[in-house]
């Protein structure tokens, strides 16, 4: 197990900084995942610490060790690609033994290991088999397994459930859950979807064109997003953003500061009258969206579109309603698109705008 930490690491492509300035640390035995839209570094990000990548500026630590002129076999680092990246013609044993056999394990610790892990995966009755002959999860826990095998001190793992269906990629993440809690090893996982970060990692790092937006724990980041990037890429239905126009007071003693006001849709209250404490906006349903338990609507006013999340039993009929969110859940965004934390009781804001088409 070990730390990782990146000391402003920069990657560079001619003229083009995919990659800028990072700090980040990554605790020993966590399970980091690092998030954003494609393209924002952060696969690029995975493949400097790997070693697969040498970064343009910057230092990057594992454990004790500075590794920027340690070549990636010496890393003591494993990763698991999205495309698993295993030999066809080998069967499932020799896929995972391949690695031991070139660190010239001895046979009874090479058949030890690979008894122990196919047994932690699943894969014990499949050790004969070829890749072509196993499902897309099966195929997954081959490239954990041949992973698990080296004992690493970190896990990297680019997109790994990206090519499996729904119901498996849900199985799968599980399944790594439980794996990381039983291997205690730092795990640091790429994705590009957000529910994924959520249910999966213990540190969230948000990243946009090539820089970190925010990392903390999940509820934290959602909770308290530090600007409206990562408040609206964290979320299902993204969170609300209206113009900070729509109210006056609460944003340091002036309204001025205010780009954009923010809300989660499962803060809005569709009511038929209005609540004291809370910003009132008459709208508009414009689609409802019917999820077993849940439901979401897609509202209009006058102040702009938003949505509603409810556990209600859906409305049939009503097309003009009113909807109710608490001063106190509303967030307020500068024209940077950094959050403003309220300096005056969220009771002294007003609504000076708003109503239904």
């Amino acid at each position: 197990m070990a730390e990782i930490r990146l000391e402003q690491v920069g990657k560079s492509f001619g003229q083009e900084h995919v990659v800028q300035h990072l700090n980040i640390t990554i605790p020993d035995g966590s399970f980091s995942v690092l998030v954003g839209p494609s393209g924002c570094g952060k696969s690029t990000t995975l493949r400097m610490i790997a070693g697969l990548e040498k970064q343009t500026s910057g230092d990057i630590w594992i454990g004790d060790r500075c590794v920027n002129q340690v070549e990636p076999g010496k890393r003591n680092v494993a990763m698991v690609f999205q495309n698993y990246a295993l030999y066809p013609m080998m069967t499932v044993k020799e896929n995972i033994e391949f690695g031991l056999i070139n660190r010239k394990v001895p046979r009874a610790e090479r058949e030890r290991l690979i008894r122990d892990i196919t047994e932690i995966v699943g894969l014990a009755d499949y050790l004969g088999k070829k890749p072509h002959a196993l499902s897309g999860g099966q195929r997954q826990r081959v490239a954990l397994a041949r992973a698990m095998v080296k004992s690493p001190d970190v896990f990297l793992m680019d997109e790994p459930l990206s090519n499996l269906d729904a119901k498996l990629r849900n199985q799968m993440r599980t399944e790594l859950i439980q794996l990381h809690k039983r291997l205690g090893a730092t795990f640091v996982y790429v994705t590009h979807d957000q529910v994924e970060a959520m249910s999966m990692g213990d540190q969230i790092i948000i990243m946009d064109k090539g820089r970190v937006q925010q990392a903390d724990r999940p509820m934290q980041i959602y909770n308290e997003p530090a600007n409206r990037f990562t408040a609206q890429f964290i979320g299902t239905p993204p969170m609300n953003m209206l113009p900070g126009s729509i109210l006056e007071g609460g944003s340091h003693g002036t309204g001025n500061d205010r780009s954009h006001i923010g809300f989660r849709p499962e803060k809005a209250i569709i009511t038929p009258e209005r609540k004291q404490g809370h910003l009132h906006l008459p709208a508009r349903i414009v689609t409802r969206e019917t999820l077993g338990a849940e439901v979401i609507y897609q509202m209009e006013s006058k102040a702009g579109a938003f949505y509603v999340k409810t556990f209600l039993k859906p409305i049939e009929h009503a097309a003009d309603v009113h909807v109710s969110i608490p001063f106190a859940d509303l967030y307020s965004f500068d024209q940077s698109g950094n959050r403003i934390i309220q300096q005056a009781p969220a009771e002294t804001m007003t609504l000076v705008a708003g109503g239904a088409h």
